[in-house]
């Protein structure tokens, strides 16, 4: 957070008109502050690294390198703000790849400028954002190829398997507190686990491997064809 308790945001995109842009329409909103720009992979991770700020939003078309290993390395460097992608690609094909990759959040630059807005309002609140026809393809799309994260094999405990299996479900931190007689606080705590335990940079990642597992679990429970 800025001394004025603005959210602080860091600028990537190989396009200066964007970058330009993009800061116009931050400057409008007064709970962001964008502190930095850069315009290539590792002119990025330079900023990151000298300006700190609260949060990204990266293109994943850096000219030099992929948006991808950009996320990867800031990751690897210890960075632990948010991420969000704005970019061309369809969110179809490379939405899950940035959220597994460490991303929090995926916007089509088609999409209304509200809607970026509100995303960066969304990731900061610690809550992965995705269009609702992202959410749709990624909670109906194919199971990805069991793990020993995905069948039990990071030593979760049953309490933690349950909560895993609730977020693969799409439940808020209310509806799981709910469910399992829970404070919202004592949630918290087992999602965590759960990340740690997962090797997840994210809750965004936790997320997908939660939709991993539930389709996984899903898939065993059905009756065998006749």
């Amino acid at each position: 957070m800025s001394a004025t308790g603005q959210t602080t945001l860091l600028l990537v995109d190989d396009h200066a008109i964007v970058r330009q842009g993009l800061a116009a329409l931050l400057a409008r909103e007064a709970d962001f502050a964008v502190v930095g720009e850069a315009g290539t992979y590792e002119d990025g991770l330079a900023a990151l690294a000298a300006v700190a700020p609260d949060g990204v939003v990266l293109d994943l078309s850096l000219r030099d390198r992929s948006g991808l290993d950009w996320i990867r390395a800031a990751r690897a460097n210890g960075y632990a703000g948010t991420i969000l992608v704005l970019s061309m690609h369809d969110e179809a094909v490379y939405a899950e790849k940035a959220l597994r990759a460490g991303a929090q959040g995926y916007v089509m630059k088609d999409q209304a400028e509200e809607t970026l807005v509100a995303a960066l309002r969304q990731v900061r609140a610690g809550q992965p954002y995705l269009s609702p026809a992202a959410e749709k393809l990624l909670a109906g799309g194919p199971a990805a190829a069991p793990d020993k994260t995905a069948d039990g094999g990071a030593g979760l405990t049953a309490r933690e398997t349950e909560i895993l299996y609730a977020i693969g479900g799409g439940l808020t931190t209310r509806e799981i507190a709910e469910k399992f007689g829970l404070s919202g606080r004592t949630v918290d705590v087992h999602r965590a686990n759960v990340k740690r335990k997962l090797g997840c940079a994210s809750l965004a990642e936790v997320l997908v491997r939660a939709r991993d597992f539930k389709r996984a679990q899903d898939a065993a429970l059905q009756p065998p064809a006749p």
